[in-house]
């Protein structure tokens, strides 16, 4: 009776360590995960860089802006427009 136990016990086993991942499983595994990690930094960086640039355009864009109203807003008194 205890023999089939320990037996059946061993087949189980056998069975789980059969379904376990290998050492050389995972690394592929995880290469794959910090090489996907790495692409998705490099987009996050490059992301970054550009809300930069893109903020000083902008605020150049706004000060362009201003002074356009204020250059306008004198050719409107000079013509007596407004």
């Amino acid at each position: 009776m205890d023999e089939d136990r320990v037996i059946k016990t061993l087949i189980e086993h056998g069975e789980r360590l059969g379904k376990l991942v290998t050492k050389d499983e995972f690394n592929v595994f995880k290469n794959q995960v910090l090489g996907t990690q790495d692409e998705m930094l490099t987009i996050l960086r490059r992301l970054d860089e550009e809300r930069v640039f893109t903020t000083a355009w902008l605020n150049r864009i706004e000060k362009e802006v201003e002074e356009h109203k204020k250059e306008i807003g004198k050719i409107k008194e000079h013509l007596k427009i407004s």
